[in-house]
């Protein structure tokens, strides 16, 4: 009697989390959260970044990956044994993403208010979607 094993799928999205997990953190420095999407023209990145000076940021952009990196430090000085909850970080923070689409990092331009830094970089041309009409033929 054969026996057929069974063994479950795996998922390759969380196989690629995984691998890609710890490519895009540093080693002691936290991970803001970010929102990618895209429109006809742009890629645009927004990060909430509340209480860091925008002058404590750097975005680059090479090769399709945006990286932002930079500091934030605590403001009040407080046991670690007295706190109740601590979520608010400080310290370094890192984060670097590949791109959805093909873009022009040199005009990439960004913009803080109110704790959030949008990014916005414009698509390559051959990256933008292109209509093609389609010609009749009369016979």
């Amino acid at each position: 009697m054969n026996m057929i094993k069974w063994t479950p799928m795996l998922d390759p999205f969380d196989e690629m989390d995984k691998f890609f997990s710890g490519l895009s953190v540093r080693q002691g420095a936290f991970a803001p959260t970010m929102d990618i999407y895209q429109d006809k023209d742009n890629v645009i990145a927004e990060v909430p970044l509340a209480g860091v000076k925008p002058e404590d940021v750097k975005i680059t952009i090479e090769n399709d990956v945006l990286t932002i990196e930079g500091s934030t430090e605590a403001k009040t000085e407080v046991d670690d044994k007295e706190y109740y909850r601590k979520e608010i970080r400080s310290g370094s923070f890192f984060r670097s993403l590949v791109l959805p689409a093909s873009v022009n990092g040199d005009k990439a331009e960004a913009e803080y208010d109110n704790g959030m830094l949008k990014i916005t970089v414009p698509k390559k041309e051959e990256a933008k979607p292109k209509s093609i009409k389609v010609a009749i033929k009369k016979k």
